[in-house]
């Protein structure tokens, strides 16, 4: 059923939440006040002969925006803390990247 999540998507969503999640706390601990976080994770794939496959990488690109643009180096920093600190990316036998972009409101 198209309309429905598959295990794929589930996949990439929980990295993606994941990595939100630590990184909100980190923006929260550090002064930087998020208004605003987008992230349209993307995986690729690959399968074998026999039809069987796997993950090879995935990628989050969060669009985070801050309140105060004296935090944006900071905020754009903290993506590789959150990153360390997650656990489902910490758990996956296949690297996941994050290529984020911060604004300002």
């Amino acid at each position: 059923d198209p309309t429905r999540w598959n295990p794929e998507q589930l996949l990439l969503a929980a990295l993606s939440q994941c990595h939100m999640l630590a990184y909100l706390h980190l923006c929260a601990v550090n002064g930087v006040v998020v208004t605003d976080y987008v992230d349209h994770a993307t995986g690729t794939m690959t399968t074998d002969a026999t039809g069987n496959g796997h993950f090879t990488e995935v990628v989050l690109h969060p669009q985070v925006t801050v309140a105060d643009p004296a935090t944006t180096d900071t905020a754009t920093a903290l993506h590789a803390d959150a990153h360390r600190a997650c656990f489902i990316a910490n758990s996956v036998n296949f690297p996941v990247h994050h290529e984020p972009a911060t604004v300002t409101t």
